[in-house]
């Protein structure tokens, strides 16, 4: 083959390695970034002292309603009030 063939060739197989190298490194960020993510929904829900069921009812309501209007922030209002009522009787 000729000498440029060769170089490019090389070449290539230097690109593909430093790919394979990457895509490892890229799903191993992602597999961090998930467990980050996940510690942190973990810690916002514990400091706001939800139950599973006052999450479950919460989630339930940010998902049929966007989360800036008034109305899904009176309905959680109303969740975690009743829920807030129920545990302390």
């Amino acid at each position: 083959m000729s000498t440029k063939l060769d170089r490019i060739g090389a070449e290539l197989e230097k690109a593909r390695a430093k790919w394979k190298e990457w895509e490892t490194r890229a799903k191993d960020l992602e597999v961090r970034y998930r467990e980050q993510e996940n510690q942190e929904i973990c810690g916002i829900t514990h400091s706001y002292n939800l139950t599973p069921d006052q999450l479950a009812k919460v989630l339930e309501i940010v998902k049929t309603m966007p989360p800036e209007s008034s109305q899904a922030r009176e309905a959680m209002r109303k969740v975690l009030g009743e829920e807030e009522q129920t545990h302390e009787e």
